[in-house]
């Protein structure tokens, strides 16, 4: 399809989601991290065009896209505006699509371990750790927290030890990996508060 990444059956793929606003090197460090610890051979930047959980909405497409691709320059990585022209609103129904579209690719969901805090918020939560492999990666400030997230509590059992982080991408989900990594303490709320990243509507 055009201007859509280009995948083939038995490719590991992870996805790295969210309204990149701006992108920075927080977003850079997760992605090196998860194609070195995870064994992937692509991730994906999905810019969303806004997130349903927050009231204020991010900087035009165009903007945060040229930003991401500024950040993340690994021939590996694809900056991809594919919820908006898939034109889904939630990370669920994104997945949903890509499987569909691209049988035979192994994709994982990548999130911070704050996101992790709020999982069991996002729409059709369950639905994603019953279908695609999770990887969590440690931020400042959620480690604990994470832990005792309702998502880690009730799906526990499925959870691989963070030296197994290699095999995730070829399981069968349900199935999550917390992965422990150096901590790069940066977020764009920061970056907007610094007046350093132009403001939303």
């Amino acid at each position: 399809m055009q201007g859509f990444p280009v995948a083939s059956a038995g490719m590991s793929v992870g996805l790295l989601g969210g309204s990149f606003d701006p992108a920075h090197e927080g977003h850079a460090h997760i992605t090196r991290e998860a194609l070195k610890r995870l064994g992937l051979d692509r991730v994906w930047w999905l810019v969303s065009p806004g997130n349903p959980l927050k009231a204020r909405q991010p900087a035009p497409m165009t903007e945060r896209m040229a930003r991401a691709r500024a950040v993340m320059g690994d021939p590996r990585v694809v900056i991809s505006d594919l919820e908006a022209r898939l034109g889904t609103r939630y990370t669920a129904q994104t997945l949903g699509r890509l499987r569909a579209i691209y049988p035979g690719v192994r994709f994982v969901w990548l999130m911070g371990a704050d996101n992790l805090v709020q999982f069991d918020r996002w729409q059709d939560w369950e639905w994603i750790m019953r279908n695609v492999p999770v990887g969590v990666f440690a931020r400042p400030g959620a480690r604990l927290a994470a832990r005792g997230a309702r998502a880690a509590e009730e799906y526990a059992r499925f959870r691989l030890p963070g030296e197994a982080a290699r095999l995730l991408p070829r399981m069968t989900p349900p199935a999550w990996c917390f992965i422990e990594i150096p901590m790069v303490d940066v977020s764009s709320s920061a970056i907007r508060a610094r007046g350093e990243w132009r403001q939303g509507a």
